[in-house]
Order: structure tokens, then sequence, then C-alpha cells
């Protein structure tokens, strides 16, 4: 069973308030076992130099860190897990962030083998479903734990994955077409609803769609193989309309029967085979009506009803509207324009559902270049930018307190795990829901044991202080610039030298050298104000 995360209580001496835009780290004093943890590092990209400058807190210009322009830093940080050097080097070598983009598109033509290898970290993710279920049967592990072990390969697929765009359009549908994991008796399944969804996450939505309701995951979920002519279970025909296609308030509750009707028939045997099946004997049949779609049903096979049902949502405006403005809302801002999202709508109906055509008219789309740090990052999404910013090296977990193994329990501490929503209209993506004060301290916490290397310890190396610095000697504001674009990509701005004096309680123009304080013990302080900003905690 896996360790749950309970924090290292290292005592913290202070952390102040926000200073301008930046939200300064927690100093606090390293335990032995942590500085011992922080030191077992290897250098991971090369760090470039830092001139000296004069002035108080003007660091000075560096030429030599080539920052990424606007564009390419907007796409990379609503399309990955965040940016750093390697993946401006891929960027570099596909010639720009527009075929860089491009490229990511077509996912299949992308290696990929760093991160297809962590599916043998987890040999539940080979499992039938059937075999899972006799590894419970047999006391060996329980679908809880079976799940964590999924729920772990997905964070540790995304910080690995080359196909970044890939990645995170799997975990949109995953939300959009949601089923909770862990969840009574949807766990045997789960993973290969997971499959299903990374083989359309960019093709149509009709396909996916289709894909989507018929799985048994869903099935079980939302109680459809439960329902019968007899005795009819609405959970999954009114999710349908309300969660997945057109939304809450463009349906009567006679569609949302209807909506069932048509979806009786499947069942699964949840003692022995766990194989789904269609019985039409179970199938509702008569006339059905849900909004515009009509269909006499008069066979017990109500398979083709059901496959025209769901062509009829897919390829509705207003289903096109719900997922055109979702989209916008996840990779762009909270509040996109109804333009924006009308003309997304259009090139989906256009596209006969296609999802590509639309995310290359999003990114292209005055409105999306110009929202630069307009999204709050979710509690996984900022564990995963956290690990991609400091360089974390993670290796296969060989115990549960490796790092594969407790990755999820990092995001848990700032209050979120992948796929565990539990109700089916998943997890919100607008800031109010990710910006309370319970999230920050979480935030907080995870990003000083994450500068310490005190949490976790085993399983993942870290960079050291030194390869983090610049050549030196050198001024102590010209250092903080140095690690500000490291870490940001971005030049420090007057409130991040502000923030980082007052962390580390070093004078701007004092002379930082490789036995200095900053060096041998109080880095962390350092890193951890730049990790607090806003910067770091938007996209």
């Amino acid at each position: 069973m896996r360790t749950p995360f309970k924090g290292h209580h290292v005592p913290i001496t202070r952390r102040s308030a926000l200073v301008g835009s930046a939200a300064v780290g927690a100093t606090a004093v390293l335990p032995v076992s942590a500085a011992a943890a922080a030191t077992k590092v290897r250098t991971r990209v090369a760090r470039p130099a830092t001139n000296h400058s004069a002035g108080t807190f003007a660091a000075s210009t560096n030429h030599a860190f080539q920052l990424p322009d606007g564009k390419t830093r907007n796409i990379l940080s609503r399309f990955t897990s965040g940016v750093n050097a390697e993946r401006l080097a891929d960027v570099a070598a596909e010639g720009g962030i527009d075929a860089w983009f491009e490229h990511q598109l077509a996912p299949g033509n992308i290696s990929n083998k760093k991160a297809d290898a962590t599916s043998a970290w987890f040999p539940v993710l080979a499992m039938t479903p059937q075999q899972r279920f006799a590894r419970y049967k047999a006391g060996t592990q329980n679908g809880a734990e079976m799940m964590q072990d999924f729920a772990s390969w997905t964070m540790l697929r995304r910080l690995f994955s080359k196909r970044a765009v890939d990645e995170l359009m799997v975990d949109f549908w995953s939300n959009l077409l949601h089923t909770a994991s862990p969840a009574n008796n949807v766990w045997p399944w789960r993973i290969e609803y997971d499959q299903m969804i990374r083989r359309h996450a960019l093709g149509d939505f009709d396909s996916l769609l289709k894909a989507a309701i018929q799985h048994p995951a869903m099935g079980l979920y939302l109680n459809n193989v439960l329902s019968t002519a007899d005795a009819i279970n609405e959970n999954l025909g009114r999710e349908l309309l309300e969660c997945h296609t057109v939304g809450v308030g463009n349906y009567t509750e006679h569609d949302v029967i209807n909506s069932a009707r048509i979806l009786t028939g499947f069942q699964v045997d949840q003692k022995l085979t766990w194989d789904q099946t269609y019985h039409p004997e179970d199938h509702w049949m008569g006339r059905v009506k849900v909004m515009a779609f009509r269909a006499p049903n008069a066979k017990a096979n109500g398979i083709p009803v059901l496959l025209k049902y769901l062509t009829y949502l897919s390829h509705h405006p207003l289903t096109a509207q719900r997922l055109c403005r979702r989209l916008a809302i996840r990779f762009m801002s909270d509040n996109p324009s109804d333009a924006l999202v009308t003309s997304l709508a259009n090139v989906y109906l256009d596209s006969n559902t296609e999802i590509v055509p639309v995310l290359r008219a999003l990114v292209t789309s005055d409105e999306f270049l110009s929202s630069s740090m307009q999204k709050v990052r979710t509690p996984v999404e900022d564990a995963l930018a956290t690990w991609t910013a400091i360089g974390a090296v993670v290796t296969q977990p060989h115990s549960p307190d490796d790092a594969g193994n407790q990755f999820i329990n990092v995001s848990k501490a700032i209050g979120q795990v992948v796929f565990s929503w539990p109700t089916p209209d998943a997890f919100p993506d607008l800031a109010p829901a990710w910006s309370g004060a319970g999230r920050m301290l979480g935030s907080f916490r995870v990003h000083w044991y994450a500068a310490c290397g005190a949490y976790p310890n085993q399983g993942i190396t870290f960079l050291t202080p030194l390869d983090w610095m610049p050549q030196l000697p050198l001024q102590f504001k010209d250092v903080v610039d140095h690690v500000v674009r490291s870490v940001l990509f971005l030049p420090s701005t007057l409130s991040m030298q502000v923030a980082a004096t007052i962390a580390t309680d070093i004078q701007p123009t004092d002379v930082i050298t490789t036995s200095h304080a900053l060096v041998t013990h109080s880095f962390p302080r350092l890193l951890v104000s730049i990790l607090d900003t806003v910067e770091h905690l938007s996209r």
C-alpha cells in the first residue's frame, strides 16, 4: 500500500506575505536527511552565464540566455507540463513553435520511448479486467491500489511524454467524459477506458463519443448496465445530455427518459468474466424523441438507433458551442469571447467534429496569442510544472516510497488527484475552484519540499545549488535573475528580486561565491521564492 503524503515536518522559521506579484517561499531550517537528498543529483541542462550590473535591484540584461518569445512560451505553457530547456530545444529542432505544434497534432509520428517505457513500471497496466479482478479476489492488490498505480503512471507519462498535446487532450476528454477512479465496479475496466480515449484524443468527437458511451467503464460508472426495458436507469441518459454534449438547460425530463431508453440493453458480468454483452430482450422498444431526434426504435437490437442518436448529439450546434467553449477555457482563459467560441464551433461543425482543425484555429487566434498567463494552474498542473521547472529526474519505482509511486500524493497535498472527482461533472476548470487559501498553502508546502529535495527523496534526483548557479563570483541580484530565467524562462521582475532578498536575507549587491551561504545551505529559500510566484502558478 502506498504511503499517504503526510508532510515531512520541516520547521519553518518565517514565511513572508505576497510582495507585488511574487509569493515569497517559506524559509526553513533544512533537516540533515533532506539536505542529503538535495545533494544526490546530476546536472540535467546547461545553465547560461549572467553578467554583472550596477544598481540596487536592477539585474543585468542576460544576452547569453535566449528566452522564448511570447507565442512560444504561451503555447508551451498551455500544451505541456511547462517550459524547460528540453522543450525549447525540441521547438528549435522543429524550426519554430508553429512547426512544433503542427507536429504535435500527429503524435504517431513522434518517438516517445521514454514515456512508453514507463508502462513497464506498473504491471497492472498490461493486465486484462479479468486478471485485475482475479488479483483483487486473491488479496494481492485491491482495486484502489491498482488505480493508484494507473494514476501514478498517468502523471509520469505527462511529465515524460514528447507527445505533450496528445497527453493534454487525453486529460481534456477524460474530464469531459468522466468516469471516476477509483470507483466501485469501474476499476477493472478503467485502464481500457483510458486506452480508448488515447486512440481518439486527436480524432473526431463523433467516434470518441460513440466509443465512450458504449464502453463498459462508462456503463458501470453511471449504472447503464443495470438499465432494462422494465427498469430504466436514467443516470447515463441524463449525463450524456448534461455533461457530455448539449449541456444543462437544453433538454426536458422527457428527453432524459427517452435518452435512457435508447441506451438500454448493455450488461456486464460483474461476477465472473467482466465481459460486456448486449441483450436485445432488455432493450426498450417504441418511438423515442430527444430534442429534435426522432426514431421508431422498433427493433430489439437498438444499437443502430443509439449510433444515430449519438451522431445527432455530437453534431449538434449546442454541443459544438459547449465543447469549443470548454477547449478555450482549458487552453486559453476562463472567459473566452462569444465570438471566438462561435468561430471555433463553426470550424468544428465544418470539419465533421474533427478536433485538430479546432485546435489549429484556437492557437492561431488573436485572443489566444494575447492570453498569456490567464489560467490558474490546477494542483495536478502545479505538481507537474514544479517537477519540470526544477529538473527533477525520476527513475523506475521499486518501493512504495519512491517518487514514481508518490507523485500523486504530491498533487494530493495541493488538493487534486487525477480521475478522483466523484461525480460525473468532473474537475472544475475555472480559477475560483483552485485559488483558495488551502490550495495555496498546499502549493507553498509542496514547492518547499521540492526546492529542498525533501519529499519525495527516493527514486528521484535534483540539481545541486551549484548546478543552478551562473559563473561565480557574482552579485546576488544577478544570481536571482539567472535562476528566475532558468525556472520561469522569464526575466526577473522587481517584485521577484524583492521577494528573493526577503526570503534569503541576502542583499542585492552582496557578492555570491561558491562558499557563500546561498550555495552551501540556503539556496532552497531562493528557489521556493520563485516557485511561489504568480508567474509559476499561472500558465
